[in-house]
């Protein structure tokens, strides 16, 4: 991946307010019986990638917050700018967030992104017996507590629905959480929440949809189970395919589940999509720089062929451990800055510490993770960068070409 060379600098975050731990987000219920179909997809000739980047940015803080936040740094701003947030929700039901929430929020006026997105899980659903009323005061929730406060700074909001909001977990012919969807889709297509984005197509909106922020393309597609059905995976290659799309600078996929298991507790399936590596296919072959996806509440910014992988960390309820490395769990927050030039499209990932003052250097990160059902390494290395026994290591747990790619 010489062309997308990434410059990671991860900063710490001093908390003033005390944190909560609040009970945790949680996987796909047992009591749910997966939609297991798998769904071909064309046989697809992977692309090269997008180019890429290898430079370092002077960070300096900025004077206003310095006195409030005094470890707070604001790296340079790229040409396009965009915070990253994922899985705020708490317990079931729960119409409050932790504090961490709030103060990431409250620190959007200090890094003035154009845009947030968010990697789904924004309230707590995914339980039956949740009442409409109950299902409804969640939503209000979220939009005091983050919906409105953006929407008062002007900054888009752009999201993904993760399997809390409304998940498309299948039971026969129907959705299981048909009465969440719906109570989702009602809050989203209420004008007065409208979330600012340039919607190119609205093909499924909120669930899957275009939208454009400067020169980035975004496609988000519903992520919130395993399954990606047939008729979105049309869609989805479509849309890569059109000319807005490839028109573009920068192209991002954003969806809830990953492709691949990064995280203790979400390494397996029915927690991550069926068909990574066709997925992966798809995207490599339309220039997708990035697959941003939450749900394993771990950060880790990996690649696998020419797929650059974000996995974001959670701000709310029930951090996790990466599957590899002894680093805690974390509560993480990223802004991405992306540079254009007539020549080359850089991308840099600062994603901050919220619960700590620690700065986190890349070189701690694990240099790969051999998930159950393929391999990532870090997003600053090539695959010929490790060593035979790490390569090994994958090649004891998986088939060979899980271990590495064309």
């Amino acid at each position: 991946m010489s062309n997308f060379r990434r410059i990671i600098t991860i900063y710490g975050v001093a908390l003033a307010l005390g944190i909560l731990n609040g009970a945790i987000a949680h996987g796909l219920p047992s009591e749910i019986k997966q939609n297991t179909e798998i769904t071909e997809i064309t046989e697809i000739k992977i692309a090269s990638p997008s180019p890429g980047l290898d430079s370092r940015t002077n960070l300096s803080p900025a004077p206003a917050w310095t006195e409030k936040y005094p470890q707070l740094i604001n790296p340079d701003r790229g040409d396009l700018r965009f915070a990253i947030i994922s899985d705020l929700n708490g317990p079931y039901g729960s119409v409050t967030y932790d504090p961490e929430v709030t103060m990431a929020i409250e620190l959007m006026a200090f890094w003035q992104p154009d845009l947030v997105v968010a990697a789904g899980d924004m309230v707590a659903g995914q339980k039956t017996t949740l009442t409409p009323e109950q299902l409804e005061a969640m939503w209000d929730g979220f939009d005091q507590t983050v919906a409105s406060p953006l929407r008062a700074l002007n900054i888009p909001f752009g999201f993904t629905m993760g399997n809390h909001d409304g998940s498309a977990a299948i039971r026969g012919l129907d959705y299981v959480f048909a009465r969440e969807r719906t109570i989702a889709q009602n809050y989203w297509q209420n004008p007065a929440h409208d979330p600012g984005i340039t919607i190119i197509d609205d093909y499924n909106f909120p669930f899957s949809y275009t939208f454009r922020q400067g020169d980035g393309f975004f496609l988000v597609w519903d992520a919130s189970s395993q399954l990606i059905n047939s008729e979105d995976l049309l869609w989805i290659e479509q849309s890569l395919a059109s000319a807005e799309s490839q028109a573009s600078k920068i192209r991002f996929v954003l969806g809830h589940l990953p492709l691949y298991g990064v995280a203790i507790g979400r390494d397996k399936p029915g927690e991550v999509l069926l068909n990574p590596e066709k997925l992966r296919a798809l995207m490599e072959q339309y220039h997708v720089h990035s697959y941003i996806s939450g749900h394993h509440h771990a950060y880790y910014p990996g690649q696998r062929g020419n797929l650059n992988l974000l996995h974001t960390g959670a701000l709310g309820g029930g951090p996790r451990q990466l599957i590899a490395g002894d680093l805690p769990p974390r509560k993480t927050l990223t802004i991405a800055d992306v540079f254009f030039d007539a020549a080359n499209v850089m991308s840099r990932y600062t994603t901050y510490d919220l619960k700590t003052l620690e700065i986190i250097s890349e070189e701690n990160l694990p240099r790969s993770l051999v998930g159950h059902n393929g391999m990532v390494i870090r997003q600053d290395l090539e695959l010929s960068d490790l060593t035979p026994e790490e390569l090994a290591q994958c090649e004891q747990k998986l088939a060979l070409e899980l271990c590495g790619w064309e």
